[in-house]
């Protein structure tokens, strides 16, 4: 019986990120600094001293913040794909 040629086998692991992932990454940061400044909004009601200053601080600065992290978009870097050697099924066939 001849052997069997395995197939080359590419992976994209290496690949990279898209801008739909990239873009989502940010939304996410930009959303979780919008509820930490609505948790500083809602401390205002219930802290008093330098707690209430620092929370009116926050409501003010995080905005700002939020909108230059959400902007800043990483550079697109050029992925490679590396080829992978595949390895034998372990699965029991019934012979002819």
């Amino acid at each position: 019986m001849g052997t069997v040629k395995q197939p080359v086998v590419q992976t994209v692991t290496s690949a990279a990120s898209s801008a739909n992932d990239d873009q989502s990454a940010r939304m996410k940061r930009y959303l979780t600094m919008m509820g930490i400044r609505i948790l500083c909004f809602g401390l205002l009601f219930v802290t008093t001293g330098w707690l209430r200053w620092a929370a009116i601080i926050g409501a003010v600065a995080l905005p700002y913040f939020a909108v230059i992290v959400a902007n800043a978009v990483r550079p697109r870097t050029v992925g490679t794909i590396q080829s992978v050697t595949p390895q034998d099924d372990p699965t029991r066939r019934l012979e002819r």
